[in-house]
C-alpha cells in the first residue's frame, strides 16, 4: 500500500489524511525531515505560504523535500503547497522551485473573495469538480515541462510537471477524492 504523509506544520492536515485514507494509501504527518523516510509521496497542504516556508526553514525541511522531490517522490500542492513548489512567486519569496511556473499569491483576492466554482477536469471521469478557493493562488508563465490541468477565467488552477501536482484550491475540503486518486494512480 502507498504510503503518503501530510506536511503538518500548518493547514488542513487532518482533512487530506483522510482524503488520502479514502483513496485507499496510508497517511502519515510529517514534522521533521526523517519523516520523509520511506515514504512514496508527500502533500504539502493550504495555510499560508510565507509562514509555511518559515516554519520549513527553521526545521530544516526546505532542502529535504527538494531531494525528496528529486529523488522521484511525488508531490501534491494545494493552495499555499502550489505556491511554495512553484519556481517562483510574484514579489520574490523563496520557494522550492519544482514546479516551472510563477505563482501569484491571494490572486483572487483576499479572504472574503473566497469562493466555490465549478471546475471543467479532462483528466477525470466526471466532466466538473466542485472546488473550493480560500485566498487562491494561481499560476502564470508555465513552461512546456507543465501541463495544465484546469483554469478558471483563464487563470491557472491546476497543473502537473513529472512528480509533481498542484491545485490552487482545496480538494480536501470536499467529498470528491478524485484529486488524490489522480496523485496515487498518475503522479505516484
Amino acid at each position: 500500500m502507498k504510503k503518503i504523509g501530510v506536511l503538518a506544520i500548518q493547514g488542513a492536515v487532518d482533512e487530506h489524511i483522510q482524503m488520502i485514507e479514502s483513496a485507499g494509501a496510508l497517511a502519515f504527518k510529517v514534522k521533521h525531515s526523517n519523516d520523509l523516510a520511506g515514504l512514496d509521496g508527500l502533500v504539502l497542504p493550504g495555510g499560508e505560504s510565507t509562514t509555511m516556508r518559515k516554519i520549513m526553514k527553521r526545521y530544516d525541511l526546505m532542502e529535504p523535500v527538494k531531494a525528496f522531490a528529486k529523488e522521484g517522490k511525488a508531490i501534491f500542492g494545494t493552495c499555499a503547497g502550489l505556491v511554495l513548489l512553484s519556481k517562483e512567486i510574484e514579489g520574490g519569496e523563496e520557494s522550492l522551485g519544482l514546479l516551472d511556473a510563477t505563482a501569484i499569491r491571494n490572486g483572487f483576492g483576499r479572504q472574503k473573495e473566497s469562493f466555490e466554482a465549478e471546475l471543467s477536469v479532462d483528466v477525470f471521469d466526471a466532466p466538473t469538480f466542485e472546488a473550493i478557493f480560500i485566498r487562491a493562488p494561481y499560476l502564470i508563465e508555465p513552461s512546456d515541462e507543465v501541463t495544465v490541468l484546469a483554469t478558471i477565467d483563464g487563470k491557472i488552477v491546476a497543473a502537473k510537471q513529472a512528480n509533481i501536482l498542484v491545485t490552487a484550491f482545496h480538494p480536501e475540503l470536499t467529498n470528491d477524492n478524485r484529486w488524490m486518486r489522480y496523485f496515487l494512480e498518475k503522479i505516484l
